[in-house]
C-alpha cells in the first residue's frame, strides 16, 4: 500500500519542520509550502492525501485556498489558526474543512488527527484531479466527463456538479452542498437551479446510456450510484 502524502502549508518555518518530522516518523511523505500562492495548484495535482493548512499565510490566505479547493476537490483539509475565536467563525462559514486545530498544538495531536481522517478516507479518490468509477470518469484539468467511454459534453456548471457527485459515490449531497460547489461566487442562484441542471445532465446522459447513475433522494438532494 502506498504511503500517504501530506501537504503542509505553514509560514512558521520551525513549526512546519517539526510537523513534517513527526509525520515522516509515521511513514508519511511530506511536502511543505511556506506561503499560500502555489497552494491551490499544488493541491490540485492530486499527489496529496491530506492538507494541513494555516489560516494566516503570506501570498494567499488559508480561507481563500480552502474555498478554491472545495470548488473541485474534496481532499481532506485540517485548518490551523492562532486564534481560538477564529475556529467558530470558520465553522460558521461552512468551508468544508475536515478538522480545525488552534495553535499552539501538540504535533502528536496533529498526527493523530491526520491518521483518523486518512482512515475515514480509505478507498476515496476525491483527492485526485480525475475521479473514476466503473462507468464515469471526470477530469478537472480538461473539464471533461465520459460515461461508459462516451463524452457527455457538459457545460462548466454541469461538469462541476457531476464531478462533485462522482468523487463521492453513494454520498447524498444536498442542493445547498451542490450549489456551493457549482456556484461558489453567485449569491443570486437558488437551490432549485440545481434541479434544472440535473435535468439537463440527465438528458445528456440519455444520449449515451439507458442507465442513469444519478439518484434523486426525495427531500434531500442527489447522489451518484454508478
Amino acid at each position: 500500500m502506498t504511503a500517504p502524502r501530506i501537504l503542509i502549508v505553514e509560514d512558521e518555518t520551525a513549526l512546519a519542520e517539526v510537523v513534517r518530522d513527526y509525520l515522516a516518523a509515521e511513514g508519511m511523505g511530506v511536502d511543505v509550502l511556506f506561503e499560500g500562492t502555489d497552494a491551490v495548484s499544488t493541491a490540485l495535482t492530486g499527489k496529496h492525501d491530506l492538507i494541513v493548512l494555516d489560516l494566516m499565510l503570506p501570498g494567499v490566505d488559508g480561507l481563500t485556498i480552502c474555498r478554491e479547493l472545495r470548488r473541485t476537490s474534496d481532499v481532506p483539509i485540517i485548518m490551523t489558526t492562532a486564534k481560538v475565536e477564529e475556529i467558530d467563525r470558520l465553522l460558521g462559514l461552512g468551508l468544508g474543512a475536515d478538522d480545525y486545530l488552534c495553535k499552539p498544538y501538540s504535533p502528536r495531536e496533529l498526527v493523530a488527527r491526520v491518521q483518523a481522517i486518512l482512515r475515514r478516507a480509505v478507498g476515496r479518490s476525491d483527492n485526485s484531479v480525475a475521479a473514476r468509477s466503473s462507468r464515469l470518469e471526470t477530469d478537472a484539468e480538461r473539464w471533461s466527463a465520459t460515461l461508459d467511454g462516451k463524452p457527455l459534453n457538459l457545460t462548466r456548471r454541469e461538469f462541476m456538479l457531476v464531478h462533485s457527485l462522482a468523487t463521492r459515490p453513494g454520498r447524498v449531497f444536498s442542493r445547498d452542498d451542490l450549489l456551493s460547489r457549482a456556484f461558489p461566487d453567485d449569491t443570486e442562484v437558488f437551490d432549485r437551479t440545481i434541479d434544472s441542471h440535473i435535468r439537463n445532465i440527465r438528458r445528456k446522459i440519455a444520449t449515451v446510456s439507458d442507465n442513469d447513475p444519478i439518484r434523486s433522494v426525495y427531500g434531500v438532494g442527489y447522489s451518484y450510484d454508478g
